[in-house]
Protein backbone atom coordinates (compact mmCIF):
# COMPACT_ATOMS: atom_id res chain seq x y z
CA UNK A 1 0.00 0.00 0.00
CA UNK A 2 0.79 3.34 -0.70
CA UNK A 3 1.52 5.76 2.93
CA UNK A 4 2.01 9.24 2.98
CA UNK A 5 3.71 10.92 5.81
CA UNK A 6 3.41 14.38 6.44
CA UNK A 7 6.60 15.60 8.75
CA UNK A 8 10.33 14.18 8.86
CA UNK A 9 11.22 15.04 12.13
CA UNK A 10 12.13 12.02 14.56
CA UNK A 11 8.41 10.47 14.81
CA UNK A 12 8.26 11.21 10.71
CA UNK A 13 11.56 9.75 9.74
CA UNK A 14 11.36 6.81 12.15
CA UNK A 15 7.96 5.97 10.84
CA UNK A 16 9.20 5.93 7.24
CA UNK A 17 11.85 3.44 8.06
CA UNK A 18 9.58 1.11 9.06
CA UNK A 19 6.77 1.34 7.09
CA UNK A 20 9.41 1.04 4.21
CA UNK A 21 10.71 -2.21 6.31
CA UNK A 22 7.41 -3.71 6.17
CA UNK A 23 7.10 -3.32 2.23
CA UNK A 24 4.70 -0.64 1.87
CA UNK A 25 5.18 2.40 -0.67
CA UNK A 26 6.64 5.57 1.67
CA UNK A 27 6.42 9.49 0.30
CA UNK A 28 7.55 12.04 2.95
CA UNK A 29 6.34 15.41 3.17
CA UNK A 30 8.27 18.40 4.55
CA UNK A 31 9.04 22.20 4.19
CA UNK A 32 12.60 22.17 5.53
CA UNK A 33 14.25 19.56 2.53
CA UNK A 34 16.99 18.86 4.47
CA UNK A 35 14.95 17.34 7.19
CA UNK A 36 14.66 13.87 5.12
CA UNK A 37 18.73 13.32 5.72
CA UNK A 38 16.71 11.53 8.83
CA UNK A 39 15.70 9.20 6.49
CA UNK A 40 19.15 7.83 5.45
CA UNK A 41 20.56 6.23 2.58
CA UNK A 42 18.85 3.16 2.39
CA UNK A 43 15.38 4.97 1.98
CA UNK A 44 13.89 4.66 -1.25
CA UNK A 45 10.46 6.20 -0.86
CA UNK A 46 9.56 9.73 -2.48
CA UNK A 47 10.41 13.00 -0.53
CA UNK A 48 8.37 15.88 -1.41
CA UNK A 49 9.60 19.74 -0.03
CA UNK A 50 6.51 21.64 0.73
CA UNK A 51 3.48 21.85 3.08
CA UNK A 52 1.66 19.09 3.81
CA UNK A 53 -1.58 20.98 4.01
CA UNK A 54 -1.26 22.41 0.69
CA UNK A 55 -3.19 20.00 -2.14
CA UNK A 56 -0.44 20.56 -4.97
CA UNK A 57 1.95 19.03 -2.81
CA UNK A 58 -0.48 16.21 -1.24
CA UNK A 59 -1.14 15.43 -4.94
CA UNK A 60 2.90 15.32 -6.09
CA UNK A 61 2.94 12.99 -2.63
CA UNK A 62 0.43 10.15 -4.81
CA UNK A 63 -2.43 11.38 -2.39
CA UNK A 64 -4.71 10.08 -4.93
CA UNK A 65 -3.33 6.68 -4.29
CA UNK A 66 -2.87 6.84 -0.89
CA UNK A 67 -3.79 4.01 1.70
CA UNK A 68 -3.13 6.22 4.79
CA UNK A 69 -1.97 9.43 5.65
CA UNK A 70 -0.02 10.40 9.15
CA UNK A 71 0.31 14.03 10.26
CA UNK A 72 3.21 13.80 12.72
CA UNK A 73 4.62 17.38 11.77
CA UNK A 74 5.37 19.58 14.84
CA UNK A 75 2.28 21.60 14.65
CA UNK A 76 -0.87 20.72 16.23
CA UNK A 77 -3.19 22.54 13.98
CA UNK A 78 -0.99 21.85 10.00
CA UNK A 79 -1.49 18.17 11.47
CA UNK A 80 -4.97 18.41 11.96
CA UNK A 81 -5.68 20.59 8.81
CA UNK A 82 -4.08 18.01 7.03
CA UNK A 83 -5.40 14.97 8.56
CA UNK A 84 -8.69 16.49 7.95
CA UNK A 85 -8.12 17.47 4.35
CA UNK A 86 -6.94 13.75 3.38
CA UNK A 87 -9.91 12.41 5.38
CA UNK A 88 -12.68 14.63 3.65
CA UNK A 89 -11.03 15.82 0.26
CA UNK A 90 -9.25 13.02 -0.79
CA UNK A 91 -11.67 9.85 0.72
CA UNK A 92 -8.08 8.42 3.21
CA UNK A 93 -9.68 6.31 5.49
CA UNK A 94 -6.79 5.29 7.64
CA UNK A 95 -5.48 8.74 8.72
CA UNK A 96 -3.85 9.80 12.08
CA UNK A 97 -2.61 13.07 13.60
CA UNK A 98 -0.03 13.82 15.99
CA UNK A 99 -1.36 16.19 18.48
CA UNK A 100 1.12 17.39 21.36
CA UNK A 101 -2.26 18.87 23.26
CA UNK A 102 -3.66 16.07 24.82
CA UNK A 103 -6.65 18.13 25.65
CA UNK A 104 -7.16 19.09 21.86
CA UNK A 105 -7.01 15.20 20.96
CA UNK A 106 -10.05 14.60 22.59
CA UNK A 107 -11.76 17.38 20.23
CA UNK A 108 -10.07 16.52 17.43
CA UNK A 109 -11.42 12.72 18.18
CA UNK A 110 -15.12 14.05 17.84
CA UNK A 111 -14.23 14.73 14.13
CA UNK A 112 -13.45 11.19 13.24
CA UNK A 113 -9.75 11.58 13.22
CA UNK A 114 -7.59 9.03 15.25
CA UNK A 115 -4.95 11.22 17.23
CA UNK A 116 -1.75 10.34 19.26
CA UNK A 117 -1.37 12.75 21.69
CA UNK A 118 3.01 13.17 21.84
CA UNK A 119 2.82 11.75 25.70
CA UNK A 120 0.96 8.91 25.03
CA UNK A 121 2.95 7.94 21.40
CA UNK A 122 5.01 5.50 20.13
CA UNK A 123 5.57 3.76 16.43
CA UNK A 124 3.55 1.06 16.92
CA UNK A 125 0.62 2.65 17.84
CA UNK A 126 0.39 4.97 15.09
CA UNK A 127 0.79 1.72 12.95
CA UNK A 128 -2.26 0.10 14.65
CA UNK A 129 -4.03 3.32 12.94
CA UNK A 130 -3.07 2.99 9.81
CA UNK A 131 -2.70 -0.46 8.49
CA UNK A 132 -5.77 -1.95 10.79
CA UNK A 133 -5.80 -5.03 9.06
CA UNK A 134 -5.90 -8.02 11.30
CA UNK A 135 -5.86 -8.75 14.80
CA UNK A 136 -3.42 -7.26 17.02
CA UNK A 137 -2.07 -9.07 20.35
CA UNK A 138 -1.58 -7.07 23.36
CA UNK A 139 -1.44 -10.44 26.30
CA UNK A 140 -1.47 -13.95 25.93
CA UNK A 141 -2.60 -16.15 28.98
CA UNK A 142 0.19 -19.01 30.43
CA UNK A 143 -1.58 -21.61 27.97
CA UNK A 144 -1.63 -19.67 25.10
CA UNK A 145 -5.01 -20.83 24.36
CA UNK A 146 -6.59 -17.17 24.62
CA UNK A 147 -5.50 -13.56 24.09
CA UNK A 148 -6.59 -10.29 24.86
CA UNK A 149 -6.65 -9.01 21.04
CA UNK A 150 -7.58 -5.47 19.50
CA UNK A 151 -9.39 -5.96 16.30
CA UNK A 152 -10.26 -2.66 13.77
CA UNK A 153 -14.20 -3.16 13.63
CA UNK A 154 -16.42 -2.23 9.95
CA UNK A 155 -17.91 0.84 10.01
CA UNK A 156 -21.22 -0.53 10.27
CA UNK A 157 -20.72 -1.73 14.01
CA UNK A 158 -20.64 1.51 14.65
CA UNK A 159 -23.87 2.58 16.36
CA UNK A 160 -24.79 -0.88 17.33
CA UNK A 161 -24.38 -2.25 20.77
CA UNK A 162 -21.81 -4.42 22.20
CA UNK A 163 -23.67 -7.49 22.86
CA UNK A 164 -23.83 -7.80 19.09
CA UNK A 165 -20.20 -8.68 18.52
CA UNK A 166 -20.29 -11.48 21.29
CA UNK A 167 -23.69 -12.99 19.55
CA UNK A 168 -22.12 -12.54 16.15
CA UNK A 169 -18.29 -14.28 17.44
CA UNK A 170 -17.08 -16.11 19.84
CA UNK A 171 -14.85 -13.16 21.36
CA UNK A 172 -15.82 -11.77 24.41
CA UNK A 173 -15.35 -7.63 24.83
CA UNK A 174 -13.03 -6.90 27.97
CA UNK A 175 -12.88 -3.08 27.88
CA UNK A 176 -13.07 -0.49 25.37
CA UNK A 177 -10.64 2.88 24.70
CA UNK A 178 -13.05 6.26 24.11
CA UNK A 179 -11.74 9.36 23.97
CA UNK A 180 -8.55 7.65 25.57
CA UNK A 181 -10.01 6.56 28.40
CA UNK A 182 -10.71 2.97 28.95
CA UNK A 183 -14.24 2.08 30.43
CA UNK A 184 -15.86 -1.44 31.07
CA UNK A 185 -18.73 -1.83 29.23
CA UNK A 186 -22.24 -3.08 29.60
CA UNK A 187 -23.83 -5.36 26.73
CA UNK A 188 -26.28 -2.12 26.37
CA UNK A 189 -23.26 0.12 25.13
CA UNK A 190 -23.19 1.43 21.98
CA UNK A 191 -20.39 1.26 19.78
CA UNK A 192 -19.22 5.11 18.72
CA UNK A 193 -16.79 5.63 15.98
CA UNK A 194 -13.66 6.01 17.16
CA UNK A 195 -13.60 3.41 20.11
CA UNK A 196 -11.11 0.64 20.19
CA UNK A 197 -12.38 -2.62 20.84
CA UNK A 198 -10.16 -5.19 23.00
CA UNK A 199 -11.64 -8.30 23.01
CA UNK A 200 -10.83 -11.96 24.34
CA UNK A 201 -10.39 -14.31 21.58
CA UNK A 202 -9.52 -18.45 21.77
CA UNK A 203 -6.53 -18.06 20.15
CA UNK A 204 -7.82 -20.66 17.37
CA UNK A 205 -10.46 -18.48 16.69
CA UNK A 206 -8.58 -15.37 16.29
CA UNK A 207 -8.75 -15.27 12.07
CA UNK A 208 -12.42 -16.46 12.23
CA UNK A 209 -13.12 -13.22 14.78
CA UNK A 210 -10.87 -10.86 12.66
CA UNK A 211 -13.05 -11.59 9.26
CA UNK A 212 -16.90 -11.60 11.12
CA UNK A 213 -15.46 -7.85 12.40
CA UNK A 214 -13.88 -6.93 9.12
CA UNK A 215 -17.63 -6.69 7.87
CA UNK A 216 -20.87 -5.23 8.46
CA UNK A 217 -22.68 -7.33 11.71
CA UNK A 218 -25.67 -9.82 11.40
CA UNK A 219 -28.35 -9.35 13.92
CA UNK A 220 -28.59 -12.11 15.61
CA UNK A 221 -30.77 -10.85 18.25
Amino acid sequence: MHVVIMGCGRVGSTLAIQLQGMGHSIAVIDQNREAFRRLGADFNGQTVTGMGFDRDTLLEAGIERANAFAAVSSGDNSNIIAARLAREVFGIANVVARIYDPARAEIYQRLGIPTVATVLWTTDQIVRHMLPEGASSEWTEPSGNLQLCQIPLHRDWYGEPISLIQSNTSARVAFITRLGEGIIPLERTILQEGDVVHLFVPEKEIAAVTASLANPPEDRA
